[in-house]
């Protein structure tokens, strides 16, 4: 079939096996005040047809391929209105659903996974839950806590706003073309925090910078924000980016705040 192979190029794996599409879409909590339902990625709509066979859901897709689009409005023509044949990452899902709150599920493509839950972090005022199908390797990144060495930039910013619950294992078997990695099932759920106390624009640019060269000690790393010597004199300093958890780099943001000058 052309579009598996176009698939194939996207980064996506077609996901065949039923039960999985059934334990996936049964992930979903849907968090009060949340019935949308926007599924990315849905190739030949194995997870769609679970989530149009159940209740309460108002289920919308986006797809990319054209070919899959295809086949999803021959299938599903009760869908067809909306199926957004458009770039996931390129979408304004505030003016999309009118700022309402939303779920969002799919089997991701592996090549743009930590892309999409960026997106995800761009709406998060609106996005209230997350369950995804990734690449198992990302996956353990995601829901690391601090002190592993994969631990990183998304795992900070997403814990910063979302509970994240590692669900299950999916063997390479169950796609096709059948991956050369292990997947893996993880859950977002929106929590209480709906601002950091600290500016959150800064917050994102202290995580990322000290990632950046995550061997240094944040001394080192967040020299680009110009802080005098003597404004790194704390004890946190001498710590690598991957040993503070999303309080620690709240306090740690507050601080270049306070003594920046790039």
């Amino acid at each position: 079939m052309d579009s598996v192979k176009a698939k194939k190029h996207l980064g996506q794996h077609f996901l065949a096996d039923s039960n999985i599409a059934r334990k996936i879409v049964e992930a979903l909590r849907l968090p009060d005040g949340v019935t949308e339902v926007l599924e990315i990625g849905p190739g030949m709509g194995v997870l769609t047809g679970t989530l149009l066979a159940t209740p309460n859901y108002r289920t919308s897709v986006v797809e990319i391929d054209r070919d899959s689009v295809a086949y999803l409005q021959q299938h599903f023509p009760d869908l067809t209105e909306r199926i957004y044949g458009q770039d996931f990452l390129k979408m304004d899902l505030g003016k999309l659903y009118n700022n309402q709150p939303i779920s969002i599920i799919g089997n991701f493509p592996y090549n743009i996974s930590s892309q999409i839950y960026f997106q995800v972090l761009a709406h998060r005022q609106q996005v209230r839950e997350v369950v995804g199908m990734i690449q198992k390797e990302v996956a353990d990144r995601l829901a690391e806590g601090p002190g592993s060495k994969t631990y990183g930039i998304l795992s900070v910013l997403l814990q910063a706003y979302y509970t994240i619950d590692y669900l299950f294992m999916v063997p390479p078997h169950v796609f096709n073309p059948p991956p050369k990695v292990q997947s893996a099932v993880i859950r977002l759920t929106r929590n209480t925090t709906e601002k950091l106390d600290c500016d959150e624009v800064l917050f994102f640019k202290v995580v990322k910078q000290a990632f950046s060269t995550r061997r240094k000690t944040l001394r080192n790393a967040l020299k680009p924000f110009g802080m005098p010597p003597e404004a790194t004199t704390d004890p946190v300093f001498d710590k690598r980016a991957e040993q503070l958890g999303v309080a620690e780099f709240v306090k740690l943001t507050q601080h270049v705040q306070e003594h920046k000058v790039a």
